[in-house]
């Protein structure tokens, strides 16, 4: 039996919300962006009229205001987002148990197992969805109703705003197929430019490669792309109540002004270094890899990663493989707008082991003495604040430079 799973994404959320209490601003072009005087100067979401304007979210104030310059900026309410947000969430768990969120603002529900208790059409249920949420939160909802969780959230985007589109077993070549290949779950940029030397530009044509060549040509990933181009995807909805495996543990900044010497980019990095290093021991996690990612001034991306000797979650471990990655990617002067450090490879408290050999178990005191003293200070955090005490990992351990 088909599953029946429902995509629900809330229409321009953040300004949604945000326009409930300035109804008068329901018919201007308006945007909520981050802080210029910080530099986190991007469109961060927008409302109907200046998504006419063009305006589209992720760029920049000035690209914005340079196709709309009557748009009016609003700062954002994480806080009044993530209110709004558990609101929604209550509404979808009177339905089903079985609601993943997919961010903050869209979910998947699977109603395979009640949706007889709602009249049994799954459209309809998409329909009174819609009808709840604009009555009694003032917002509106884009629904995809199929047989898997890649089709219900095309059908979410296919149709905007506050709309209901069903892609079943019957019409979804006819829907599905004639589609932008970047419409694909998973498929950005960097997806669609490879795909688009070989003449793949629709999930169509993507759904005819031969799966051997995309696994060639973008290892698993490829093969994925060809099971969702073909309605293969079989992934369950899954509770946000499960705990899902972490991943990675990261964390990254835009600094106020740009980095241009060897000491700013090393106080830059400890300083992430040790936000991500506190996570990962809370966590009881290790990090076997390391990966930073460096953003310079025209918003170009480059990253580096490195798998470390041994897993770790000690602040000059991860300091230190981190610079050496940063010495990779980057000269001075050369300025850095943003910088982020992420631990990758994690591994539980218990499966973490080292290869001791001479030296290396000349070393444990030493070890075993930083890890007392990371640990006294994630206690005097935890009573005092994270800016109550700070590690001193801005200064080498070594002499040496410590980019290579």
């Amino acid at each position: 039996m088909d599953r029946v799973i429902l995509h629900c994404d809330l229409n321009c959320f953040y300004a949604s919300v945000e326009l409930l209490s300035r109804p008068d601003l329901r018919d201007v072009p308006t945007a909520v962006c981050g802080d210029p005087s910080s530099r986190h100067g991007i469109i961060l979401a927008k409302n109907e009229p200046a998504k006419k304007c063009g305006v589209q979210t992720a760029e920049t104030i000035w690209q914005a205001k340079k196709k709309c310059p009557d748009l009016v900026l609003l700062p954002p309410h994480h806080d009044l987002y993530r209110a709004y947000s558990q609101k929604v969430n209550a509404i979808y768990d009177e339905y089903t148990d079985l609601v993943e969120p997919f961010g903050i603002d869209e979910s998947w529900l699977d109603v395979t197992h009640t949706l007889h208790l709602f009249g049994g059409d799954a459209k309809s249920l998409a329909d009174v969805l819609r009808t709840r949420m604009k009555q009694e939160l003032g917002l509106t909802l884009s629904v995809g109703v199929s047989f898997n969780k890649v089709f219900a959230k095309l059908g979410s985007d296919y149709k905007k705003p506050d709309a209901t589109t069903v892609i079943s077993r019957e019409n979804w070549r006819k829907i599905v197929w004639p589609l932008p290949v970047g419409d694909l779950l998973y498929v950005g940029g960097a997806a669609q430019k490879l795909l688009k030397q070989y003449g793949v530009e629709t999930i169509g044509q993507l759904a005819a490669c031969d799966p051997g060549m995309l696994e060639t040509l973008m290892g698993k990933l490829g093969f994925q792309l060809y099971e969702y181009a073909n309605g293969l995807s079989q992934e369950p909805v899954r509770s946000r109540y499960d705990a899902e495996p972490v991943k990675s543990v990261g964390n990254g900044t835009t600094f106020p002004k740009n980095l241009t010497t060897r000491a700013e980019v090393q106080t830059g990095v400890a300083m992430l270094a040790d936000s991500v290093a506190m996570r990962l021991r809370r966590c009881g996690l290790y990090a076997s890899g390391i990966q930073v990612t460096i953003r310079d001034p025209e918003f170009r991306d480059r990253s580096r990663q490195r798998q470390l000797a041994a897993p770790t979650h000690l602040i000059r471990d991860l300091t230190d493989n981190a610079l050496a990655l940063v010495g990779e990617l980057w000269k001075p002067p050369s300025p850095i707008r943003a910088l982020t450090v992420t631990a990758i490879h994690l591994v539980q408290d218990g499966q973490a082991y080292e290869q001791v050999d001479l030296f290396t178990a000349a070393a444990a005191p030493k070890r075993e003495k930083q890890e007392k003293l990371e640990a006294a200070m994630d206690r005097i955090r935890g009573k005092y604040g994270t800016g109550a005490i700070l590690f001193g990992a801005a200064q080498p351990e070594k002499e040496e430079d410590p980019f290579p």
